[in-house]
């Protein structure tokens, strides 16, 4: 069985039907590539077959794109001399859908050629729209669970395999711009109101519709094939288009900071393509998508963001116990994140019951999902019917005794562990000897709270996110007693709510919080060093962060900053080493600037709660020195003061897998994406250089720079981590 098969039916018209084999979706491999091809010839060689539709066998989907799992090897298995490999085959893809956009027509004269349609049963994302791009007339069925569009951009690539240029000639750059630069998807009802596909059609009718199309004798010739076309919006040196791509070129710059190769690449093949003919412009892309996927970035960003992530999702380090889907979920605390907790929890169709001291506040929870389903609702993304349904999995109540029969509980109650201990007590009295009962918690010891537990063994914690709808990381944590059954339970429940799970290891702030609270602290300490806060954040910023660490302490809340310093100085006692941090942060906590809530924190906040810029009170309290830092040094020790604490993290056994370790760093605090996670960025720019630029920092700025013996090590064997640890890391 292969990839593609044809069919040619008793009107001529010659069916190519994609079914990758073994795949939910089809994705394009490089097997697929010539096979299409051979398909394509054949078709336009046989003098019986009047016209050629592309469509697949996949039921509600077209294609999912190519094979991300090709792209993110296709460096390294491009032989001797990777860019010159590169191209060849991009260019050969480029001839290919040439050869199905030309379909036989005679070049000088546009004559003759087969009309070639392709019809879209749902679903058609990168390749799997730009092939249906280079055909004459694209059908696309009235599916509205399908989305259609070109994503790359979200994975570090552009959409290299001739879609960047044929979208912009098709629509014009300005009108592109969403779906080339956000990789925004659309409904196929969307999709043709863009201008992207040409029919939207009943699915039953739509191989019936697109034949009906190919036996028309259609013109098929492309605009951009023809004498005097003119790009829609117009071409760089066009009045309009000119103020385009000046545009485009700030906002790309204004939202990237220049640290995403793939944005710049895909504006520089855009802006160089709409200078020169068509076949010229795909060459310019072609070598716009070699330089890109020669860029390190773009292959971390593949491995991290897509590979890592979805073999995450899918139970990577699941241990092998029974299914655990969760049937009914306790939530203890209707909070924030409890309430939070409970919409996702509905949303999977899990049975909800939602515990607080009194009804009101159990009430209130509640309506947290009332006010997002109404959100939905204004933006025609749910119905009424659904908000319903929703809303009926979740049972607010104060009474306990509602427990029972839930297999999973997830505490959310303050965080305090006598508070903790007595809600566990209470509620492990009502529910099953088989629950599995797990504590939400962004600091407190998982082991020590397990101690209240007559079944530690069951006991886990379970550390989301806040807000809990949108963020999708969850950081699920091991007591020193926690089963695999309980592990289990954590993952399916994750995998029920579509969240991107981690498991670690119990340890003072887990994984995330022990990486950027040290991040916040540096930008806090500079501050009382003198450097400019306005260089601590824009530094930050430039190097990929989405917040420079005063405003993430601002957004997270300062007086929480203090109890967490309070709680660290007490377990630490004279090891403590974050005194200048304090300083800073007491003293902004008794001035009664709390941050974004009381809109006052390191940043001043209007009327309406925006913030106004950095707060002025700053400069005086703290003068800013005369000689200031280069930026490359600040940015050095915000990106190591979070780095080290993930080796550490691995060299203790806190973290046991570095995929995990790359994909909550991103996922989790938005550690710069570009590069892939902390252990990508470390075999980025090698062990030996980290460990140079580390002894460097140690030496100026003190021992919290100090190189872990295990990259020192690595330094010295020439070792990387993907490389010494591959997939996985069970130990250091």
């Amino acid at each position: 069985m292969t990839d593609f098969t044809m069919k040619t039916d008793a009107d001529g018209v010659a069916i190519i039907t994609w079914d990758t084999v073994g795949k939910s979706m089809n994705v394009m491999t490089m097997d697929g590539w010539p096979l299409l091809e051979s398909l394509v010839d054949q078709a336009l060689a046989d003098g019986a077959v009047k016209g050629i539709i592309i469509t697949s066998g996949k039921e509600g989907s077209f294609a999912g794109g190519m094979d991300l799992n090709v792209i993110a090897k296709m460096k390294e298995s491009a032989g001797d001399n990777p860019a010159k490999g590169l191209m060849d085959g991009l260019m050969n893809a480029h001839g290919i859908l040439r050869k199905i956009e030309r379909a036989g027509m005679d070049p000088k004269t546009n004559k003759g050629g087969k009309p070639i349609a392709a019809a879209l049963p749902g679903t058609a994302l990168g390749i799997g729209l730009e092939i249906p791009l280079a055909c004459h007339r694209i059908f696309a069925a009235d599916n509205p669970r399908a989305k259609i569009g070109l994503p790359e951009i979200m994975v570090g690539i552009f959409p290299g395999m001739g879609g960047t240029t044929r979208l912009v000639r098709k629509m014009g750059a300005m009108a592109a711009a969403p779906l080339l630069l956000e990789g925004k998807l659309n409904t196929p009802a969307k999709a043709k109101a863009a201008g992207v596909v040409d029919e939207v059609v009943p699915a039953d009718e739509l191989i019936a519709k697109a034949k009906e199309w190919v036996l028309s004798e259609p013109k098929i010739v492309k605009p951009w094939d023809e004498k005097g076309y003119k790009m829609p919006g117009g071409a760089p040196y066009h009045p309009a288009g000119f103020m385009t791509f000046v545009g485009a070129s700030a906002m790309v710059n204004g939202k990237t900071q220049g640290v995403y190769p793939a944005a710049k690449a895909l504006l520089s093949a855009v802006y160089e393509g709409a200078l020169v003919p068509f076949d010229t412009a795909l060459k310019i892309e072609a070598r716009w998508f070699t330089n890109v996927l020669m860029n390190p970035s773009s292959s971390a960003m593949i491995r991290s963001l897509f590979i890592n992530k979805e073999a995450l999702e899918k139970g990577a380090n699941r241990p092998a116990v029974d299914d655990q889907t969760v049937k009914k979920v306790g939530v203890l605390g209707a909070g924030m994140m409890g309430a939070g907790i409970a919409l996702v929890s509905a949303l999977a169709g899990i049975e909800v019951v939602l515990i607080d001291r009194d009804q009101e506040a159990a009430d209130k929870g509640k309506a947290y999902t009332t006010a997002y389903m109404d959100k939905g609702i204004s933006r025609k993304k749910a119905t009424p019917e659904k908000k319903e349904q929703v809303l009926a999995q979740i049972t607010a109540t104060t009474d306990l005794n509602a427990l029972a029969g839930c297999d999973l509980i997830v505490e959310a109650v303050f965080e305090d562990v006598g508070v903790k201990a007595e809600m566990t007590k209470a509620v492990e009295a009502i529910v099953g000897e088989d629950c599995i009962f797990a504590t939400n918690t962004s600091t407190l010891p998982i082991t020590e709270l397990a101690k209240a537990s007559v079944r530690p063994e069951q006991f886990i914690g379970i550390h989301f996110f806040s807000p809990v709808d949108k963020m999708m990381l969850v950081e699920i944590i091991k007591g020193q007693q926690t089963g695999d059954p309980a592990v289990a339970k954590a993952l399916d429940f994750v995998r029920q709510i579509r969240k991107t799970p981690i498991v670690v290891n119990d340890a003072r702030f887990f994984y995330a919080n022990r990486c950027i609270i040290p991040y916040i602290n540096e930008g806090i300490r500079m501050v009382a060093e003198g450097v400019a806060p306005a260089l601590i954040e824009n530094a930050a910023k430039l190097v990929g962060m989405p917040l420079g660490p005063l405003q993430l302490v601002d957004e997270t809340s300062i007086d929480l900053g203090v109890k967490i310093a309070k709680a660290t100085k007490a377990a630490m006692g004279d090891a403590y080493p974050d005194g200048a941090v304090d300083d800073v942060l007491f003293w902004m906590f008794d001035q009664g600037r709390l941050g974004r809530k009381s809109a006052a924190g390191f940043y001043a906040y209007d009327d309406k709660g925006k913030r106004a810029g950095l707060w002025d009170g700053l400069a005086a309290q703290y003068r800013q020195a005369d000689d200031q830092p280069d930026v490359t040094t600040v940015q050095h020790r915000l990106l190591f003061a979070q780095v080290l604490e993930a080796v550490r993290a691995l060299e203790e056994g806190v973290l046991e897998d570095i995929r995990e370790g790359d994909v909550g760093a991103i996922l989790g605090w938005g550690f710069a994406p570009w590069s892939g996670g902390p252990f990508s960025w470390l075999d980025m720019i090698g062990a030996g250089k980290a460990v140079e630029l580390c002894d460097a920092l140690t030496a100026t700025y003190g021992e919290r720079f100090a190189t872990p013996a295990l990259l020192r090590e690595m330094a010295e064997k020439g070792q990387t981590f993907y490389g010494r640890f591959g997939t996985q890391a069970k130990a250091a």
